[in-house]
């Protein structure tokens, strides 16, 4: 498994559109088979600071597969008027866990 972190900083009045955005890419990732769970998440102490967390089977799933798929079209033009607002797209392995 390998995660995907993309970092945004989102002005203050774009965020409506911009989480209604990612709630219908997360839409897109739901059926993606290669995509195993997302989360985006608000910034507590800078309020136009957001994660979205992507897991990913691997990052040769996620590159070859999601990104060459027909439902990838779609989700690239719900995400694509933020992507001059993203600071890091990164995929990383996990390397300590906590199992609960």
């Amino acid at each position: 498994m390998t995660v995907e972190y993309v970092r945004y900083r989102i002005a203050t009045e774009l965020q409506p559109a911009f989480i209604e955005a990612i709630r219908s890419a997360n839409q897109l990732l739901a059926a993606a088979p290669d995509c195993l769970n997302y989360q985006l998440a608000h910034c507590e102490e800078d309020a136009e600071l957001f994660v979205w967390r992507i897991e990913w089977t691997s990052v040769e799933r996620h590159l070859n597969g999601f990104r060459k798929s027909a439902g990838f079209g779609a989700f690239f033009q719900l995400v694509k008027p933020f992507y001059a607002s993203i600071q890091e797209m990164n995929h990383y392995a996990v390397v300590a866990d906590n199992p609960l």
